[in-house]
């Protein structure tokens, strides 16, 4: 067994705490996991899984993460490739000056921003991971969406068994590309979830549809393109624009869950459509997409998932 250790300095503010459970969502994620103080994530490097456990060493104003990488055998360009995926994952290269500035011009907002000072939007290391992902919690409740992620991870995905349990990686194009439909049925995707993931994973995997490439596009390009893939609608499309590309001026209008923390946070009775949504949130372009993320602690909090005053605040 090889072990790597380095450390990274995010651009400041940050908590990984905050952050760790914007990516997270739900307790029940086993592919990003939070135990209190360090997260951590099994990733597939050439083939090969590698577990990742992060820790925060100095807080928010100067920060640091300690990285420990293990491998049976860690490629030779892992530190890069650890990097890079941890940079998309915890958002470590944003910048969030001008929002901090817009935000308190915003008293709300500016109470909101205050109480999760910290956070980073957080992205999944690839499109392609941020597509299946919206394949699979579309339509569902966020709990079993993610139920079905864990067993796809736990059936497809790389293996690697840590000193307290087995983690799985996310699965590559060509763990998906390779396993049948039937299997996906077992594991509880509707059929046509089914073949929306096949279809992915085989385009994908032959070059006739790349990503990747949706990051050369704008937002109403990408979405477009995301539209003619089977299985995507417009919720779908703007889930993987927010998390998979990073768009954070964008809010996915017809996302039930961030619709009612959208609700609970302003106070508004009546239930919200997708044009509502849009009309409510305008002021606050081209930040909307924050205020998701910020919303969806907010609402972690609420229900007594996420309690915001622990971590390395200074």
């Amino acid at each position: 067994m090889q072990d790597l250790t380095f450390a990274l300095d995010p651009l400041p503010p940050f908590r990984l705490d905050l952050t760790a459970w914007a990516l997270r969502r739900r307790p029940i994620n086993a592919i990003d996991a939070w135990d209190g103080e360090a997260y951590s994530r099994v990733l597939a490097i050439d083939g090969r899984p590698v577990f990742i456990r992060i820790i925060q060493s100095r807080g928010l104003r100067s920060p640091r993460l300690q990285i420990n990488a293990v491998a049976e055998r860690l490629p030779l360009n892992a530190e890069q490739q650890i990097t890079g995926a941890l940079e998309k994952l915890l958002g470590l290269r944003v910048n969030m000056k001008s929002f901090y500035r817009f935000a308190k011009t915003v008293p709300r907002l500016n109470a909101l921003s205050q109480r999760f000072m910290g956070l980073k939007p957080p992205r999944f290391p690839s499109v392609f991971e941020g597509i299946v992902n919206g394949i699979a919690c579309q339509q569902l409740s966020l709990h079993v969406g993610l139920t079905l992620l864990n067993r796809l991870s736990a059936t497809a995905g790389l293996r690697f068994a840590t000193a307290t349990d087995t983690r799985f990686a996310f699965p590559t194009v060509q763990n998906l590309n390779q396993l049948p439909l039937r299997i996906l049925r077992q594991l509880g995707f509707s059929t046509s979830k089914g073949l929306a993931v096949k279809n992915l994973s085989s385009t994908t995997l032959h070059g006739t549809f790349d990503p990747e490439g949706l990051t050369r596009l704008s937002n109403e390009q990408a979405v477009n393109c995301l539209l003619k893939l089977r299985g995507v609608g417009r919720w779908t499309a703007e889930y993987v624009l927010l998390r998979g590309l990073g768009r954070t001026d964008l809010f996915p209008g017809d996302d039930v869950g961030a619709r009612n923390n959208l609700r609970r946070w302003l106070n508004i009775k009546d239930a919200l459509n997708y044009e509502a949504v849009n009309q409510t949130i305008s002021g606050w372009r081209p930040y909307s997409g924050l205020l998701y993320f910020y919303l969806l602690l907010d609402g972690l909090t609420d229900s007594g998932i996420l309690d915001s005053e622990p971590g390395l605040t200074e």
